[in-house]
């Protein structure tokens, strides 16, 4: 254990060591980045001072942590600086071009210097290099942090030739370079050099600063004769607050901002191909492995792998469109050369997937892309005189409007290019179509390349029943999985959903046999990437992929496409006897089987006998020339026991990775085990290319003939279950953000919870495992109790028992032990109901007690009572000051009853607690009451009644990332439940479902957070801004970096919380126990220095109160409690919360049911004082007199020696109950709140300026100029008409702002009624977000001369969340426009991808171009768009008959002249204005998108009304039912 929490090493600075639950290799980071080059053929120092000025203008997309003076990073890398360098070094230079020179960061110690400078020397000479000298590089330290000054490195230059030698030449150029990079990557691999960069065609400076810093820290950087045509800048926010220099961008090629979610799948995949790796133009290449450097960012390794790949003989928009491939798979219009560059690329390499923006340059060439989904931003402008601008925003350089040429945006999959040789742009057609027909790639495919489904069919086997149910015991299956899981997926092909969390234990807790694939929780996307929309962006997804061999990475030809396509990674068995006999089909070919059985009675060393066997065939199985493995489970007996398909697959993928010889075969298992999705995910995640699930499959068949499953023929209900299962596998890569399955595959996104360490790093290599756990004897312990349930010694005993119960999903007598059983229930409402104490204590005793059967981490804890003396209770903390740190969970109004949810409000406004509105919103007469209001508000991705009256009424505002029961998934409230006053208050339609999107779409990324929070809080300066997290491993790092971003709060909720619906896979093997999660946050907030900034919540299972006080002991001050809370309001656990059949009034809209709800308040106020006074027992015996004074002191925690548990004994909770070693006076808590510097605000001048208008009335108009460092303009102006004025705000025009420049991100943010924001220029990203009344105005500025109908004029995800007002936009915007409007009016003449997703209402004008995927998930509104071509438009939708196109009635076409008319009227839009000069023609262009049942659910209301029904009654309640299927 380190004994200062914050080591530095001497040099330039790291991570501190693993240690507790902290691991450094979880760190992220993001940021914000530019380009700006030149068309006009010279060099200039002008390029360097626009860079830096631009770099200056990203500062708020950077970060500071605890040292105010250490910013994360910054740099910038231009051309080679030719004249500069000549005149400040003092020795003779070659020609440029024939040098190469770049900066290391050397040791502060001057011996270690002088040993490492002679080493680089010496390897320099090896490589027939000439070391032309060292230049000391001038820097002004004053200008650095106190952290990044303790850090700071020597900073040195190093010239090197490599002259002419006899007949050969002098080496220039890319040739220089490629001598020069096995220089540097011998010297990082032998020496342990850092070389910011080395190269004869460009020159990288970068360090621990900020934007403002960099130019002042490096001199160089002001000198006049420093000269380039390009110049890439970067400035990184990180979530950490360590200094560590190298991980500074730009880096050789490539800044980056974005996060490569395959990237441990991408390290290993290199790694295994290394031994492939031959370059002629490279030489040997063994001395420069690895490629990607251990410890390196994700960042660092792309460009490792793009570096490689551009010195080998690919170009650089080559090399960068096949790590990025662009979403192709689906593009049916593609030109089919280019389909066959992707696809042959494919074969040669996965890609590296995860949302990214990318400029990169090899010095001549500077380019810009994005990730396949658009996922992070990106603009660029370019002038009339040859200037180039790309940044992360609009407006980092100014420019008079008359020198704009045109603007543009970085789109998905879309190059940008400038060749600074040519004195060009070159567009994203002409690179694309260049690369097509560089080589015959479709004739190279077909000469290798073949489908599965394409190989001749084989004969179809039917299993006897009797074998099956011998094989079901075999394999662990229960009575419950066949019911719960296999029926429902056989029947419609859907994932089971299940509802009220988990509360069983975890797998090394259960007294069971477990299955090797629960020990195994998925890892999701939050924060720092988002997950990705895999229903309604799934055209950006890919579940196909290639198996068979690959060839070496570095070359080209025919000889690559040696591979198989399967179109699923679930394939039948059928298909799989096509893969075991594809010599017959393809005579040359081979594959083969190896059984994964082993003799049971030889316990766990015969199981590891046969797992070091069945490596050696494999490694036989190649050297014999087989392309193809099956590792097969299949053939058990009563001797021999299969080995865990899992586990036989990962030991021979890593043992094939370490022979190196991994790329010469695919691997397919053959699996008894696998019947759900989870199992499938971990087997591609590990490494197989396909998976068959042969046992599932009989099963389902069977049960169609036994009468279970009904209406489907046996192979239609394998088809089904093969189609749910690989649905189901793309749901879990979307959560991870991963959108292909060929990157998915050998990711390991997965976290070991129980696992040895010794057993991962055997078999699970490079797997994360907190505490350790269980090793291979227990392993073949679990499945030698499962083989001998298979095979009895008295058959007589189990010959009636088909096959366990289960009861891991619901309690059974006979079943896993849950914590709310119907004792516990029955015990805990009486106690509530009836104010008993004593009753209370026996229930919280049932639950605490888990000597004799564990159920959770914390029943393993032991409180340290007598470490402090005793004190009396009198003397602590009392029950009403401790219950108001108590919250309840966030269930929303929708998904539980009226009845249900006010219950909670009333019962915690009168403790002076808090409850939690849930993600759907709030009525207005509940918001404005005291008594029955919710304090924390809560902002989920869906904004349901997110407005400016909603954010203003808050105490808490609360950001939900994730929720434990199903992280990197969206909430869902089906149509049955969207009753009339549900769909009031979320902005639906009645009858028609609401489905959140799994994205909050304004978080991308941490800085995407940061302005997300910066926002609300301008929407109320009084609340405190929580931000809601799921326990994984690496939530430290992403706490830390929440805390950067001004977070008030943060919340560590348990994966096994969760009240709403959720797929069964999410609610058992995502997330980790909040105790895990917790501590790591209290730690990694700890280690830097910023955990007094924060209050550290806690949720997830909290039932009692020695839960409230381990949690206080591991660092939390406030806690949450829902699913209890549910319980004692009368939740009886049935889990059927999803279909509105409560049979209690909880969770249902149903008015019928909801007359059987029996809550009241003074229950719920009964439970929390119970909890309280329990807490106060605890702290007096632990010697505390309040729970400040217990926060953070895990000293006062032990392990329970009195628990003796077969697997749970080989758990290490040392990390959990030690971890770091801080000082004593470390803070452990909150002490000092956030500086939000509100004062500094824009809009503090617009209220200064209106306030007697927002108090008195009138109307005012306001001039100023602006730029994009000024975000969230009239947010802060917002919330203080809706304080005065309430919901309806201000008449029109009261306030009209007109400003000039480019806007920051989140232009009119939840602006209300009254206020009009005019802007001519142009804006950024989230324009009009939350807009409630307000009317936003953005035009190009006056003296423009481009044309504005094709030129950008703001970012991406305009008018999410919108529920009243109106936008008039003159020109095009990016992707995901008006995502989830509900009530607002927005005319555009152009926009990207994914345009109108999940829209429930409001009106969109549409009047040039749309991107793809319009209208996806749209379930309520109008869209009038000009000349809509119809393969743009959501295709299931369109398939479905979801959405309609329609023609424009006669009110549509009234409708939209007005718009027009107004749109001309305040933006002087030419292209409206020609419109509506031949307007009775151009309306026959419009086209109406409608969702059907929108229309349906509005004509039939509108019929009741007219025979006088009560629109909101039971008879057409029904109707709308029927209109909708609902």
């Amino acid at each position: 254990m380190a004994s200062s929490p914050r080591p530095v090493t001497p040099g330039f600075g790291a991570f501190p060591a693993k240690q507790g639950m902290y691991n450094p290799a979880f760190e992220k980071d993001a940021c914000g980045l530019a380009m700006v080059a030149t068309l006009r053929g010279e060099a200039g120092h002008d390029i360097v001072d626009l860079a830096l000025t631009a770099l200056r203008n990203l500062e708020h997309r950077g970060a500071i942590g605890s040292d105010a003076g250490t910013g994360d990073g910054a740099g910038i890398l231009t051309q080679m600086p030719d004249a500069f360098l000549r005149a400040v070094v003092d020795f003779d230079l070659p020609p440029v071009g024939q040098y190469a020179a770049g900066m290391a960061f050397l040791p502060r110690d001057a011996d270690e210097r002088a040993a490492l400078k002679s080493g680089i020397e010496q390897l320099a000479a090896s490589e027939g290099l000439v070391v032309l000298g060292w230049r000391d590089v001038p820097t002004e330290d004053d200008n650095l942090g106190k952290l990044a000054f303790a850090a700071r490195p020597v900073f040195e230059q190093l010239f090197v030739s490599r002259p002419a030698v006899g007949d050969a030449p002098a080496l220039s150029g890319i040739e220089l370079d490629r001598r020069v990079y096995r220089l540097r990557k011998r010297a990082k691999h032998e020496q342990d050099a850092y070389f910011v960069s080395l190269s004869s065609r460009t020159l990288g400076y970068k360090g621990m600063v900020t934007t403002l810093q960099l130019e002042p820290f490096y001199p160089d950087l002001q000198d006049e004769r420093f000269a380039t045509e390009l110049a890439v800048v970067h400035s990184r926010y990180s979530t950490n607050t360590f200094p560590s220099w190298p991980l500074a961008q730009p880096l050789r090629m490539l800044a980056h901002n974005g996060e490569i979610n395959t990237v441990k799948g991408n390290r290993n995949w290199m790694r295994a191909r290394q031994s492939q790796l031959e370059s002629e133009l490279l030489g040997d290449v063994r001395p420069l492995l690895p490629i990607c450097t251990d410890g390196a960012s994700d960042s660092a390794s792309f460009d490792e792998v793009l570096e490689l790949l551009t010195l080998t003989g690919r170009s650089l928009p080559h090399a960068v469109m096949m790590m990025v491939p662009e979403a192709y798979e689906k593009q049916a219009d593609i030109d089919p050369d280019l389909r066959a560059f992707y696809d042959y690329h494919s074969i040669q390499m996965e890609p590296w997937d995860g949302p990214a923006a990318l400029i990169f340059t090899d010095g001549t060439l500077v380019g810009a892309t994005l990730d396949r989904n658009g996922l992070r931003p990106g603009r660029w402008t370019e002038t009339t005189d040859g200037l180039v601008v790309i940044g992360s925003e609009t407006g980092v350089l100014d420019f008079a409007p008359e020198r704009i040429k045109r603007r543009g945006r970085l789109r998905p999959g879309r190059m940008f290019v400038v060749d600074t040789a040519q004195g060009r742009i070159v567009e994203d057609d002409e690179i694309k179509r260049d690369l097509a027909t560089l080589h015959p790639w479709k004739q190279w495919l077909d000469a290798g390349r073949v489908r599965l489904k394409d190989l001749p069919e084989r004969e179809h086997i039917v299993h006897p029943i009797a074998s099956i149910t011998r094989r079901q015991r075999t394999f662990g299956y229960t009575e419950e999985e066949v019911r719960i899981l296999l029926t429902p997926m056989g029947q419609v092909g859907a994932e089971p959903l299940g509802a009220m969390g988990s509360d069983t234990p975890v797998a090394v807790l259960s007294e069971r046999p477990r299955l090797l694939f629960d020990y195994f929780t998925q890892q999701f996307a939050q924060v720092t990437n988002p997950p990705l929309d895999s229903i309604r962006e799934e055209v950006v997804t890919s579940l196909s992929l290639g198996l068979g061999p690959e060839a070496n990475l570095l070359s080209w030809g025919s000889k690559h496409t040696r591979t198989v396509t399967l179109d699923f990674p679930v394939i039948d068995n059928d298909e799989l006897a096509k893969i075991q006999h594809i010599d017959t089909a393809l005579p040359g070919r081979s594959s083969v089987t190896i059984r994964g059985l082993y003799r049971v009675e030889a316990g766990h060393k015969g199981m590891q006998k046969r797992l070091a066997q069945m490596c050696a065939e494999a490694d036989q199985a190649i050297e014999d020339g087989a392309e193809f493995l099956v590792l097969s489970d299949r053939d058990s007996n009563k001797d021999l026991a299969p080995i865990p398909s899992l586990l036989m697959l990962a030991a021979v993928h890593h043992h094939l990775i370490r022979q190196e010889t991994r790329m010469r075969v695919g691997l397919v298992v053959e699996a008894g085990d696998v019947r759900e999705v989870h199992h499938v995910a971990t087997l591609l995640g590990y490494g197989a290319s396909a998976v068959n699930p042969y046992l599932a499959m009989e099963t389902v068949e069977y049960l169609v003939r036994a009468g279970y499953i009904t209406g489907v023929a046996p192979e239609k209900a394998v088809r089904n279950l093969i189609y749910a299962l690989g649905k189901g596998v793309l749901k879990i890569m979307s959560k991870m953000g991963i959108s292909t399955v060929s990157s998915y595959a050998g990711a390991q996104v997965f976290e070991a919870v129980g696992l040895s360490q010794e057993f991962v790093t055997n078999y699970f290599t490079g797997t994360e495992t907190k505490l350790g756990g269980i090793g291979i004897e227990v392993i073949a312990a679990e499945n030698a109790a499962r083989h001998a349930y298979a095979y009895p010694e008295d058959a007589a005993v189990r010959a009636h028992e088909r096959l366990w119960t289960g009861g891991e999903y619901q309690w059974r007598r006979d079943g896993a032990p849950h914590l709310f059983n119907p004792e516990t229930v029955f015990r805990l409402q009486h106690a509530t109901r009836t104010r008993r104490y004593d009753i209370f204590r026996e229930y919280t005793k049932l639950v605490d007690d888990q000597a004799s059967e564990l159920k959770t981490l914390r029943g393993m804890f032991r409180l340290r009572t007598g470490t402090r003396p005793a004190v009396p209770i009198d003397e602590v903390e009392s029950v009403a000051s401790i219950v108001k740190r108590f919250s309840t969970g966030a269930m929303s109004y929708g998904s539980i009853s009226q009845e249900a949810h006010e219950t909670l409000a009333i019962a915690m406004n009168r403790l002076g607690a808090k409850s939690n509105t849930g993600e759907g919103g709030e009525d207005v007469d509940r918001l404005l009451d005291p008594e029955r209001r919710s304090a924390i508000k809560q902002v989920a991705s869906g904004r349901f009644g997110v407005t400016s009256m909603y954010l203003t009424h808050a105490e808490d505002i609360q950001i939900k990332l994730a929720q434990g029961a199903k992280p990197g998934e969206g909430g869902q409230l089906p149509p049955g439940k969207v009753y009339p006053w549900i769909a009031r208050t979320r902005g639906g339609t009645p009858g028609v479902g609401l489905i959140s999107p799994p994205p909050h779409h304004d978080i991308y990324s941490i800085e995407d957070l940061k302005q997300l929070i910066f926002d609300l809080k301008r929407a109320n300066p009084s609340a405190r801004v929580h931000v809601k997290l799921v326990s994984q491993s690496g939530i430290g790092a992403v706490a830390a970096g929440t805390a950067k971003a001004l977070a008030d709060v943060i919340l560590v909720s348990g994966h096994d919380g969760g009240t709403g619906a959720s797929p069964l896979n999410s609610l058992k093997h995502a997330g980790t126990p909040w105790e895990l999660g917790l501590a790591e946050t209290q730690q990694t907030l700890m280690l830097n220095d910023m955990r007094d900034r924060v209050v550290v919540q806690a949720d997830g299972q909290l039932k009692t109160g020695r839960d409230v006080v381990i949690a206080a002991l591991l660092g939390a001050e406030e806690f949450g409690f829902a699913t209890t809370a549910l319980v004692v309001e009368g939740c009886i656990m049935m889990r059927v919360c999803h279909l509105d059949t409560c049979p209690v009034g909880v969770a249902t809209q149903n008015p019928v049911l909801r007359q059987r709800f029996t809550g009241k308040p003074e229950f719920v106020v009964n439970f929390m004082e119970f909890v309280a006074q329990e807490v106060r027992e605890y702290l007096a015996e632990l010697g505390f007199r309040s729970l400040d004074e217990a926060i953070g002191r895990n000293d006062v925690l032990d392990v329970d020696g009195a628990i003796e548990h077969w697997k749970a004994r080989g758990l290490d909770l040392a990390p959990i109950l030690t971890g770091p070693a801080f000082a004593e006076d470390a803070a452990r808590r909150h002490l000092r709140d956030q500086d939000h510097e509100l004062d500094e605000h824009f809009d503090v001048q617009l209220i200064e300026r209106a306030q007697d208008v927002v108090a008195h009335g009138g109307s005012i108009r306001i001039d100023l100029p602006i730029r994009n460092t000024e975000r969230a303009v009239g947010t802060m102006l917002g919330n203080r008409v809706t304080l005065a004025h309430g919901e309806n705000g201000l008449p029109t025009d009261s306030i009209v702002v007109s400003l000039t420049g480019s806007a920051g991100q989140s232009f009119g943010a939840f602006l209300p009624s009254g206020i009009t924001l005019r802007l001519e220029g142009d804006s950024n990203d989230y324009v009009g977000k939350g807009l409630s009344g307000g009317q936003i105005v953005v035009r190009p500025p006056r003296g423009a001369v481009f044309d504005a109908s094709q030129n950008v004029i703001a970012g991406n995800v305009i008018g999410y969340g919108a529920t009243q007002g109106t936008m008039f936009l003159r020109g095009v915007v990016g992707e995901r426009f008006l995502v989830r409007n509900s009530g607002a009016t927005a005319v555009v003449e152009g926009v990207g991808d994914h345009a109108l997703e999940y829209m429930t209402g409001g009106l969109a004008v549409i009047l040039g171009e749309t991107g793809r995927n319009l209208g996806a998930g749209m379930s309520g509104g109008n869209a009038y768009v000009y000349r809509l071509d119809r393969a743009n438009v959501n295709r299931e939708a369109i398939a479905s008959g979801e959405l309609e196109l329609a023609e424009m009635g006669s009110g549509d076409v009234e409708m939209l002249r007005d718009l027009l008319e107004r749109h001309v009227a305040e933006t002087d839009s030419e292209l409206a204005a020609r419109l509506l000069e031949n307007f009775e023609d151009e309306a026959q262009n419009f086209v109406r998108v409608v969702p059907r049942d929108y229309a349906a659910v509005l004509e039939t209301r509108q019929t009741a009304a007219a025979e006088g029904l009560d629109p909101d009654g039971d008879v057409v309640w029904n109707r709308i039912l029927e209109v909708t299927g609902g």
